[in-house]
């Protein structure tokens, strides 16, 4: 599944962050959504990231593909590059991402 978030900068400035959360087995992984071929996001239609036989993220644009539980990209123009990881925590149930400061924490903060 895909996410449109909005992180801060250290500068303070907003800046917008794609992001890619999929379930492997027990494991729940993060990565931006990127393909580190040329930095297009991988979803050819919204929420459209896997390969036709579901086991591999995939770039619409170029058709490289990637290894759900790495990020690795096994077969195309990136072959041997990597996704970017984003670390996540499962906390009683909710999926939250660890270690980035993110618009909407301002929000509670200021509540």
């Amino acid at each position: 599944m895909g996410f449109h978030l909005m992180v801060v900068e250290d500068d303070g400035k907003h800046r917008p962050w794609s992001i890619i959360v999929v379930r492997w087995g027990k494991k729940v992984l993060g990565y931006v959504n990127k393909c580190p071929h040329n930095s297009v996001k991988l979803d050819w239609e919204q929420n459209q990231f896997l390969d036709s036989c579901g086991t591999r993220l995939m770039c619409g644009k170029h058709g490289s593909t990637f290894e759900l539980g790495t990020g690795r990209c096994v077969e195309g123009p990136c072959e041997g590059r990597a996704l970017t990881p984003i670390a996540l925590a499962v906390l009683e149930g909710d999926i939250c991402i660890v270690g980035v400061h993110l618009v909407e924490d301002d929000a509670w903060a200021n509540n």
